[in-house]
C-alpha cells in the first residue's frame, strides 16, 4: 500500500548500493588476484620447477577424474543395474557440453534435467527430486580435486603429511566439497578450509589459481556424469 512505499524504497536503495559494491569488488579483483599470483611467484625460487609441477598437478586431477567418472562410476551403475551405462551417453551430450562452456553444475541442471526427461525417458519426479540436490552436494570431482591440490601445495611447501593427515584431508575435502557452491572456482575457496585442517596456510591456495579454472570444467563434467547415472538407478 501506499505506507509501505518509503520501506519499499529503503530496501531498493540499499539493493543499489550493495550491486555498486558488487561490481566495484568484480572490477578490482581481477587486478588484486594478479598481484597476489605474481607475489607469490616473486617468491618462488625455481619458477620452471613451479611450472611443472603444476603440469604434474594437472595431469594427476585429470587422470583422477578421469578413473572416478569413466570407470567407477559405471562400473558401480553396472553393477547394480546390469546395463551398460555408456549406450545413455549419447542422450546428455547436450548437458555435458553445457558443463563444459560454464564451469558449472548449477547452470547446467535445467539442460540435465531436460536430457533426462526427453532423451533417456526418466521419469520428471526423479529428475526433479535427485537432481537439484546431486548438483548441490554431490561434488565427487570437487572433493577430488581439493584433496589432491592440498597434497600437492604440501609436497611443494616441503611439508610432511602422516596418516592422520591423509584422513584429515580426506574428511575435510568430502565435507567441503558439499558446502562448495555449483559454480566456477567455488572449491578454490573452500578448500582454504582443507589446508587449515592440516595446518598449511591458505595462502598457497593462490598457488593453483592458474589451471583452477581449466580443472573447473571437468569437476563439472564429473558431477553432470554422476548425477546422470544416479539418477538413474
Amino acid at each position: 500500500g501506499e505506507m509501505g512505499k518509503p520501506l519499499i524504497a529503503v530496501f531498493d536503495a540499499l539493493n543499489e548500493a550493495i550491486m555498486r559494491m558488487v561490481n566495484i569488488i568484480m572490477l578490482y579483483s581481477p587486478v588484486g588476484i594478479m598481484f597476489l599470483i605474481m607475489g607469490k611467484m616473486a617468491s618462488v625460487g625455481d619458477f620452471a620447477d613451479l611450472i611443472s609441477s603444476l603440469g604434474l598437478y594437472f595431469v594427476t586431477v585429470l587422470l583422477g577424474l578421469a578413473i572416478h567418472g569413466l570407470i567407477i562410476l559405471p562400473a558401480i551403475f553396472f553393477f547394480f543395474c546390469r546395463r551398460n551405462p555408456y549406450r545413455y551417453a549419447t542422450g546428455v551430450t547436450q548437458a555435458l557440453a553445457t558443463a563444459f562452456g560454464t564451469s558449472s553444475s548449477s547452470a547446467t541442471l535445467p539442460v540435465t534435467m531436460r536430457c533426462l526427461e526427453d532423451n533417456v525417458r526418466i521419469d520428471e519426479r526423479v529428475t526433479r527430486f535427485v537432481l537439484p540436490i546431486g548438483a548441490t552436494i554431490n561434488m565427487d570431482g570437487t572433493a577430488l580435486y581439493e584433496a589432491v591440490a592440498t597434497i600437492f601445495i604440501a609436497q611443494y611447501t616441503c611439508a610432511s603429511l602422516n596418516f592422520g593427515h591423509m584422513i584429515a584431508v580426506s574428511v575435510t575435502a568430502t565435507a567441503a566439497s558439499i558446502g562448495a557452491a555449483g559454480i566456477p572456482s567455488a572449491g578454490l575457496f573452500t578448500m582454504v578450509i582443507v589446508l587449515s585442517a592440516v595446518g598449511l596456510s591458505p595462502e598457497y591456495a593462490f598457488l593453483i589459481f592458474p589451471v583452477d579454472w581449466l580443472l573447473y570444467v571437468w569437476t563439472a563434467e564429473e558431477c553432470v556424469i554422476c548425477v546422470f547415472l544416479f539418477s538413474m538407478l
